[in-house]
Formats: structure tokens, sequence, C-alpha cells
């Protein structure tokens, strides 16, 4: 069996962790594994790698004069199809394509000519959109028919001047389409809920929910957390709400944690992530994003409850490697952010404030030790990295099986 992954990045990112953690996976069963990405890692090999830096910001500034993303850089897919031929796999399995640096058309028909079993991964809402990657915040609902007079051209791979949604969406469904063995997976319920929903889909052959993974062997308890707590200038007994994004935003609940703070004063708020100039009350501890697994599981571990606040999530990975690391969580109702928690935390209603103050309060009550074995058990079950990705392999199995 060859299965080749294709996305932005390798080892990087959420997303480019599960290409690594999936590729060393295949390696060690005997799989035949190959990636291909576009964003350079230290230990990156040049084959691997799609475009340059100079292709990337042409394709980016062609993206914005034209309102197309994944219509350029041509020449680097036509050298990644020719090493395609090379390979000769036997699955793709396509993530994220919306980061300047891959031709769409042009890949797509090969796979459709060749028939090649295409694994499309919906990481996000971009593949079965005429241009966004998440539409549930102003409750856009045109991509269930087709895409036009987009409302965020100006987000999501900004377009300066044309609005040519109604197109991309036509191609799209054009060219998966006419992929013969196609498969759609969604990273939760929610997400395969809404590609079913979609025209540009209404060819595939297979629609499967397998969740994202979590490392298990990485993401656990860490005992050496009361040192972080000691690092961070806080005390064993003070109760630590934690946070996570690469940057945040109000749309990652940023305005959130600050009213939390200014409301619940005893308590301290360490956000992991880029954070703007904003003034910070004095129980809020801010911390630069980390590459480290060991690190972010350290904060999981130290933290006494886990707050996800954004409203448009395809998974929650944060949420799910806090729960593995035996930390309750508080999300909200939305999107997939309800898969997550089960009986270990707590689900509010659209950051509806006095819910959010309320459901920390039985959680600080309660303790966290009253929901550990939970959490940790429920990772164990959903999020088991070798159990998930083995799904993919029974799906691989089903595709070529003709």
């Amino acid at each position: 069996m060859r299965v080749v992954q294709i996305n932005a990045g390798y080892n990087y990112s959420s997303i480019g962790r599960t290409v690594t953690e999936m590729h060393e996976f295949f390696t060690d069963h005997g799989i035949e594994s190959y990636k291909f990405y576009s964003i350079k890692e230290c230990n990156s090999e040049p084959y691997d790698l799609i475009g340059n830096e100079l292709d990337h910001k042409i394709h980016g500034f062609l993206s914005r004069l034209f309102g197309k993303q994944a219509y350029f850089s041509y020449f680097p897919t036509k050298k990644l199809i020719k090493k395609l031929k090379k390979i000769g796999p036997d699955v793709v399995i396509l993530r994220n394509f919306h980061s300047n640096y891959i031709h769409m058309p042009l890949l797509l028909k090969f796979f459709a000519k060749e028939n090649i079993a295409t694994i499309v991964v919906l990481h996000d809402c971009w593949f079965f959109t005429g241009h966004c990657c998440h539409y549930t915040e102003i409750g856009c609902q045109k991509w269930q028919t087709e895409c036009h007079h987009c409302q965020q051209l100006k987000t999501y791979n900004n377009s300066w001047f044309f609005d040519n949604t109604q197109t991309i969406f036509r191609d799209k469904k054009r060219l998966f389409g006419a992929i013969p063995r196609l498969a759609v997976v969604g990273v939760s319920d929610w997400i395969t809920n809404e590609g079913r929903k979609s025209p540009i889909f209404e060819k595939a052959e297979i629609f499967q929910r397998i969740y994202n993974w979590i490392d298990l062997t990485k993401f656990h308890y860490k005992e050496r957390s009361a040192n972080m707590k000691k690092k961070l200038g806080l005390s064993l007994d003070d109760f630590v709400a934690l946070g996570v994004s690469m940057s945040w935003t109000n749309r990652k609940g940023m305005d959130v944690f600050m009213r939390l703070a200014a409301a619940m004063p005893d308590i301290k708020i360490v956000m992991v992530g880029n954070l703007p100039s904003v003034q910070l009350s004095s129980n809020i501890i801010s911390l630069p994003p980390t590459g480290s697994v060991d690190e972010l599981a350290e904060y999981y571990s130290m933290a006494d409850v886990f707050l996800n606040f954004s409203i448009q999530e395809t998974f929650g990975k944060v949420a799910a490697e806090a729960l593995a690391c035996g930390t309750p969580i508080v999300v909200n109702n939305a999107t997939a952010n309800p898969e997550i928690p089960g009986t270990c935390g707590e689900i509010v209603d659209s950051n509806d404030f006095n819910s959010v103050v309320e459901a920390v309060k039985r959680i600080h009550t309660k303790g966290k030790a009253y929901y550990s074995e939970r959490c940790v058990q429920r990772a164990h079950e959903l999020f088991d990295k070798d159990k998930n990705i083995m799904q993919y392999v029974e799906l691989f199995n089903r595709m070529t099986k003709k």
C-alpha cells in the first residue's frame, strides 16, 4: 500500500502534526508513506517540498489580486504530479489546500484521470465553499446550493477586487465530481454532516467521521506540572484556568477571557498564544505560543480547567489534548465543540457570560480530581492515535478493493 498526504505544513501546527504522526505510524507499520508540503522545516527534505518561498509569495499576491486561492503555483504542481507518477500512490489524502502553494484544478484533474483513490479530510469548510474556511459566525447558508456575493471576501485569503466565489464553487463541484473514487472524511460529526449537505461532494462514494487523534504517549498528566506553577509565579493552591491559541482574537474568545478575569479576580488565567497589545488584568498570565508538545502537556496538566470559547470549531484539538492530560473543559454549544467533553466538563450557550462564570465556579467547587479519571478515559476511547489512524487504514482497504 502506497499512501501520499498533501498539506500546507509538516510537523507544524495541529494539522501538520497530524500529517507527521500519520506518516510515522505508516512507516512503523509497513505502509509505504509519502508526504508533500509547502512550509519548510529545518529538517525538511527537498524532495517533499512543494514550491519555494518566492512561489508562495507570488501565489499569495495573485490570489488576492484575482480572488482565486489554489489556482496558481502551476509549475510546482506539475513537478509534484511528476513525483506522484513515479510513486504510483494507491491512495492520496488531501488536507489544507488554501495556503498559497497548489494548483488545485491541475492536481484534481490528475487524480480523476489516473483514477487514484482520493480522500478529502475536512479540517475546516474550505473544500466545500467558494471562498471561506468558516461561515457559522455570519450564519451563511449559500454553500448548500451555490456560493456567490460572498460576505467574507475580505477575510480568509482576502480578495482585493473580485468575487469569484461562484466560479470557484462550480469548479470544485466539477473537479471533485470527476474523481471516480472519492471519500470525504470529517474530523467531527458536525463537519462530516456539513460536508454531506454540499453539492460539491454529491458524487462522493463515502462519507465518514474519523476524529482527530491525540498522541497519548505525549499528552498525559505530567507530574512535574507543579514545577510549571512555580515557574509562572503561582502557588500550588491557585485555581488555574487555561486557554491555548496560536493567536488570540475575539473570534477565539479573547474578550470572554478578559471579562472572566475581571469577574473572578481570585482565579488565575493563563493564555498561551500571541496576544495583541491590550491591557491585561493582574490575574492574567500571557505566554507565547509553544511548539513543544511536552511543554504544552505541562500547561494542560497544571490547569484546573481548560476554556475554549471559539464558536467555530471543526474539532477542537486543544480541548481534546487537555482531556488527555486529565483536565476538565468548558466549551460552547456550537459546531463541533459539544462532541469533545461528554461528562468531563461543561457546555455553555454561545459564550453566555453568566453561564461561563457559573460553569467555571462549578468545576472550581467540585475540583479537578472529580473529573480527571473520566477525562483521560474519554480521550482514550475517542481520540487514541493508533485506533483512529487504523480507521483510515480500513478506509484505504475499502477504497482500493475494487
